[in-house]
Formats: structure tokens, C-alpha cells, sequence
């Protein structure tokens, strides 16, 4: 509907006062902090590591900047594809009928990026807890696997609950279930309808306040009687918002911003749950003790399992062998044969960590929901709880449950691989995709964006000496094998193509090529290797991205015809003579530099000019001719690395 200017202006104007008066926020808020500024720089340049770390100290990524730009609008405008990826994951807003929205997409530098916030709609680009919210509010209905361990009733209805839940979201349960945590049922007063109550434990299990709140003939009570049992149900549970979420219930801007808030709210108070409750209470024992450790099922973390992770095995240092008599030159003799009891003391027993958590949660990962839907024992209801051991180390675990009970993904870099094996075990891919976020972005380290002339242009990149990298790029791109993961394959492939000339030569390289060859089943001679065939993509891409309007193809073909020739050929060229009468304005850029050259004595060509070498130590006349010669030279690598495994690709 079509509203006249009158009802327009109004309209703003009263969105006006609301968001004075603090009831309303706007979508894209001014914001002219440090750390928020840090963020736009990052979507300019394109650096992914530091708007991840950005996005997880908690800057808003839909605020705008003095110049009224978004990090979403600066990323697309600058062609930033993968850090306009990470936005949108992340919650960045690309609204199609707002005046933001629209503009993001207009500013878009290429179709690719356009097409990608097109894929983006609003509901999947502004509730990225939507999966988590969803999951609690089905547990008010979730038959199989039974989870609820208290029982509300009320006039002719009962609602199965969960204790840590209720705990969790409000104060008066939280009280109540602290004093008697063994409680397994409780009966609401009848004069508050059951309705009612269903709306608020709806409320309080993440859900959408429904429109039509039930009452009327039939029901035995009135929508008033309804509205009025739930003004009482929320102070009685302390739960004030739901009442003033019933109120904006009718204007769709505040209901939407009142449940994401709310939203919000419920997953730090599970966060805070878990931190006080779960992580406070693991236990700590020796790994052959484990299975020995009895924990009743009536706790007052009303925990319903133990989830057990082992300690890695970590190699000690070898211990000197105890002996009864010892040469000068301290080599033992004699009898060896017996165990040595210094050795297995300078050993510790290794360690093992139980986690007391909840079915309820566990079943977001397809693993325990599988589990614990079946006859398996861990599925049965004992005296003390079943201990149920993983394979990870308890801080893999730690970050896995923070997932499950919060929807946050905060691990280091160091553990994503680790964290990815581990989400792929449990079949949890939400996660999956997180650590490979983490990985492709924090992992990034010194890759540079391709705007970047100190790399694209620079012809030799290699990180600093003495600097390492940050992942082991090789365990990377086996981990996209095998967990299936085509982002981090991707990202492998890139990585490697600016890098390429530290890693063509190393004989894991050439592994890592064997087994991308290896896994076409019944491979024939016409299959190329889809690594190599990535890898040569991105090469492309490093060296001709920022030269496509500046003649790059004469510069390749410049550079071709040198390497086919030989270095002689580039020689020969140098010593020809310059005409007579020449005027060297009219000399290209590549002949005016060599005329500079001279001679050290040394046998060295030094540049007055700063001209540069290609990779095989020849003289560049300049930055463009030697990112060409520079191409080709590593394609030639690539190409007698594939003549020495023997593939065709």
C-alpha cells in the first residue's frame, strides 16, 4: 500500500522520536570508535585476519562512519569478495527495500559480489542465531530423545521443561531450583490460564510471541483473562520483557528488534550457564580412573551425561637408561632387561576432563541426537550418569560445548583444525564452517589481498625472515579433503598461489600434488588435478588483477617470447647497440631503464633507477615486465614438477 506524504512524514517523524527516546535503534548507527574505524580500514584493504578479530571483539558490522559508509558498502565497493562473505555470515544487513540495502548492491564492484548479496536475504543475513533460537523452541515439542526433567501442570495441561533452561532464563526458577534442585514437578495457580503460560515459557525458550495469543468460546477464557494471566506469569517469573514485548507486539520494527535482542540475551545467559555451571564443575582425573568416576543424576546442575575427552599423548624426553655399571665414556653394560623405575617416574599419568552437560543441548550435533534416540546404553536412564569419552582434547571439547550451549565460536587459530575434526566426528556443520572461517580469515596471516603492489607487483614474495606461518598450509588443505570442506580447499589453493615460489619446490608440494591426482578414482590421462587447476587460477589472478587496464597481455607476451628464448635471447637484446640519433624519449619504459644500468665490477648489475630481478635472477626493466616473466617462470616450474611425478594436467 502506497502511503500519501502526509502519512509518510509522519511516519518518519515518529521513528524519529522513537529512536530519541531510546525505544528504537537504528539499523545503521554512527559510530566513531577506534576499533570500529579499524574495522572499515580492514573491508578497504581487504584484510580478512583483522575483520575477523574485529567481528569477535564484538564491533557492530552494521554501523556507518562519518562518511555514512557500512563495512558491507566498503567491502563490495572495493571488490573484497571473501570479506564480504565473512560480513554476511557474520549478520551484516543487505536489506533489498532499504536505501542501505539498495546502495550496497549499486556499489557493488562485479557481478560475483552483486550475486552474492542478492543470496543473502533478510532472514538469513540478520539472525545468525536463528538456528540456535530454533532448537530451544523445539524442545517444548521434541518427543524423541526424551530430555525434559521437571513437569509444569496447569488447568488440564502439562508442559515438560528442563531445569537448566528455566535456571538459566529466569530468576524466581533460578531461586526455586537452587534450594530444591531434586524437584521434578510443579503446578502453576489456576487462576493463571494455561495459555498463558505457554506463552511465556515460549518466551523463555527463544520463540516468536505468536500473534493470535489463543482465549475466546471454547477455551474457558477470555483474550482479556489471557493478556491479564500473563501480565502475572511475567512478574511472577520475573521476566518483565515479555510483557513489554506483548505490548510492541503490533509494530513489526519493534518486535523484530525487541526478539533479537532477546535473542541475544537468552544466548548470553545459557553462556553464562555453562561458564558457572558446566566449566566449573569438570573433573579432572587421572585417565585410568576415568570410567570409575560415579556422579548422581540428581545434581543441583541438573547435568544429565558426562561427556569425557583424554589428555594428548605427549612424548617425554628420553630419560637415561638406569644401569649397574657404566664405562668411562658413558655407555651402559650389563644387564638392561629390567624396567626403569626413574623413567615411569619422571613420566605423569595422563589426565582425562568430564564435562556434566545436558542431552537437551547436545542434540543440536546429528551425532548425540542419533545417539540418544536409540536403544545404545548411553541412551538409558541409570543411577549415575552414562560417561561417554570423545575423541579430542578437552580444550577441543570446551570449544564444541561453548557452540552447542551459546552459538559462539571463539578458538584460536592453532585449535580450528583440531575443532574442525572434531565437528566433523559429532556431524555438527554449522561448526564445521565456522573454524573454517577462522581458518581462511585468521589463517590468512601475511597473505596479501591482490590490490596489494607489494606482492602482486613485488614479483618475489616470501614472508620476512625468521617470521613463520601462521597454519601448516599442508594440514589445511588435507583437512578440506578429508572433512569436505570446499573453503578451505579454495583457500589452500589461493594461499599456495601467492606463495608459490617458496613452496614449488618442496617435496611436500610435490606429496600434496601426488594425492590431489590420486583422489580421481580410475584416472585417465584427459583428468587435469583439481589443485593445480586452483592453483594456477589464483596465479593467474595474483599477477594479472592489477594490471588489466594497464596492457598486462602485451606483458605477457613479452615475457613468454623471453622465456621460450632463453636468457640468451634477453642478453642479446642488451648488447644490440643503441641507432644513432635515437632519441631515448621515444624508447619504451623497459629500454629507457636498461639504459641506466651499469656495472659494479663485481660482475653485479646494480640500477640507478631501482629496477628489479625476476625470480631467476634476471633484470626486470620494471615491475610490470617482471610480474610477466615472473608468470611464466612458475608456470614452467609447475609444469617440469609435473613431468617428474609423471601426470598429465
Amino acid at each position: 500500500m502506497l502511503l500519501r506524504k502526509d502519512q509518510l512524514e509522519a511516519s518518519l517523524h515518529e521513528e524519529k522520536k522513537l529512536i530519541e527516546d531510546g525505544r528504537l535503534k537504528e539499523d545503521n548507527p554512527l559510530d566513531l570508535s577506534e576499533g570500529f574505524q579499524k574495522l572499515c580500514e580492514a573491508c578497504r584493504r581487504g584484510d580478512l585476519k583483522l575483520c575477523q578479530e574485529m567481528i569477535t571483539e564484538g564491533t557492530n558490522i552494521n554501523a556507518r562512519d562519518r562518511f555514512d559508509y557500512s563495512p558491507l558498502i566498503l567491502a563490495s565497493l572495493c571488490g573484497h569478495y571473501e570479506v564480504v562473505q565473512l560480513l554476511l555470515e557474520s549478520g551484516a544487513l543487505c536489506e533489498r527495500d532499504t536505501f542501505q540495502g539498495e546502495r550496497c548492491l549499486y556499489n557493488a564492484l562485479n557481478d560475483r559480489i552483486r550475486n552474492l548479496l542478492l543470496s543473502y536475504d533478510y532472514s538469513k543475513s540478520t539472525d545468525p542465531l536463528q538456528p540456535f533460537a530454533a532448537h530451544l523452541t523445539s524442545l517444548l515439542t521434541r518427543d524423541v530423545p526424551q530430555t525434559s526433567d521437571i513437569l509444569v501442570t496447569a488447568v488440564g495441561e502439562s508442559f515438560p521443561l528442563h531445569k537448566f533452561v528455566l535456571s538459566a532464563r529466569s530468576p524466581y526458577f533460578r531461586k526455586k531450583l537452587s534450594a530444591a534442585p531434586e524437584t521434578t514437578s510443579w503446578k502453576i495457580p489456576s487462576a493463571i490460564p494455561p495459555q498463558a503460560f505457554g506463552v511465556a515459557m515460549r518466551y523463555v525458550y527463544l520463540g516468536e510471541i505468536p500473534v493470535e495469543l489463543g482465549g475466546g468460546p471454547g477455551t474457558g477464557f477470555s483474550e482479556d483473562e489471557i493478556l491479564e494471566g500473563i501480565d502475572k506469569i511475567s512478574k511472577h517469573l520475573e521476566i518483565r520483557s515479555l510483557w513489554d514485548a506483548i505490548l510492541e507486539n503490533d509494530d513489526r520494527r519493534l518486535s523484530r528488534q525487541r526478539r533479537t535482542e532477546e535473542v541475544e540475551k537468552g544466548r548470553s545467559q545459557l553462556a553464562e550457564w555453562l561458564l558457572n555451571n558446566v566449566m566449573k564443575h569438570k573433573v579432572i582425573v587421572d585417565t585410568d580412573k576415568a570410567d570409575e568416576v560415579r556422579w548422581d543424576s540428581t545434581n543441583g546442575i541438573f547435568a544429565d551425561v558426562l561427556l569425557r575427552a583424554d589428555q594428548p599423548v605427549v612424548d617425554s624426553p628420553d630419560t637415561p637408561l638406569r644401569t649397574d655399571q657404566e664405562t668411562p665414556n658413558g655407555i651402559p653394560i650389563g644387564p638392561a632387561s629390567f624396567p626403569s623405575s626413574a623413567a615411569s617416574k619422571a613420566r605423569p599419568p595422563r589426565k582425562s576432563t568430564l564435562f556434566p552437560v545436558h542431552r537437551a543441548m547436545l542434540i543440536r550435533a546429528e551425532f548425540f541426537l542419533r545417539m540418544f534416540s536409540s536403544a545404545f546404553r548411553e541412551a538409558q536412564s541409570t543411577r549415575h550418569l552414562q560417561i561417554i569419552p570423545l575423541d579430542c582434547s578437552p580444550a577441543v571439547l570446551e570449544a564444541v560445548l561453548t557452540f552447542l550451549y551459546a552459538e559462539k565460536a571463539e578458538f584460536p587459530l592453532e585449535m580450528a583444525i583440531d575443532v574442525l575434526f572434531a565437528a566433523d566426528l559429532l556431524l555438527i556443520d554449522r561448526l564445521k564452517q565456522k573454524a573454517a572461517v577462522v581458518i581462511s580469515t585468521l589463517g590468512n596471516g601475511t597473505m596479501p589481498p591482490s590490490s596489494d603492489k607489494d606482492v602482486v607487483g613485488a614479483t618475489n614474495y616470501s614472508p620476512a625472515e625468521g617470521d613463520e606461518e601462521d597454519i601448516d598450509i599442508y594440514d589445511v588443505v588435507r583437512a578440506g579433503w578429508l572433512t569436505r570442506v570446499p573453503r578451505l580447499e579454495e583457500f589452500g589453493a589461493r594461499y599456495f598461489a601467492y606463495r608459490l615460489e617458496k613452496y614449488v619446490d618442496e617435496e611436500d608440494f610435490a606429496d600434496l600434488i601426488r594425492e590431489s591426482a590420486s583422489r580421481i578414482k580410475g584416472r585417465q590421462e584427459t583428468d587435469s588435478i583439481e589443485l593445480l587447476d586452483d592453483i594456477r587460477y589464483y596465479l593467474s589472478e595474483r599477477f594479472r588483477l592489477r594490471f588489466e587496464e594497464m596492457g598486462m597481455e602485451e606483458m605477457m607476451d613479452e615475457g613468454a617470447e623471453d622465456a621460450k628464448y632463453g636468457r640468451g635471447h634477453a642478453e642479446v637484446k642488451e648488447e644490440r647497440e643503441e641507432p644513432v640519433g635515437v632519441d631515448i624519449e621515444r624508447l619504451s619504459l623497459t629500454e629507457r631503464l636498461r639504459k641506466t644500468e651499469k656495472s659494479d665490477g663485481k660482475g653485479e648489475i646494480t640500477h640507478m633507477d631501482g629496477s628489479i630481478r625476476t625470480l631467476d635472477g634476471e633484470i626486470a626493466g620494471d615491475e610490470f615486465a617482471g610480474d610477466a616473466i615472473n608468470y611464466q617462470i612458475l608456470l614452467g616450474k609447475i609444469d617440469r614438477l609435473l613431468d617428474r611425478l609423471k601426470l598429465d594436467a
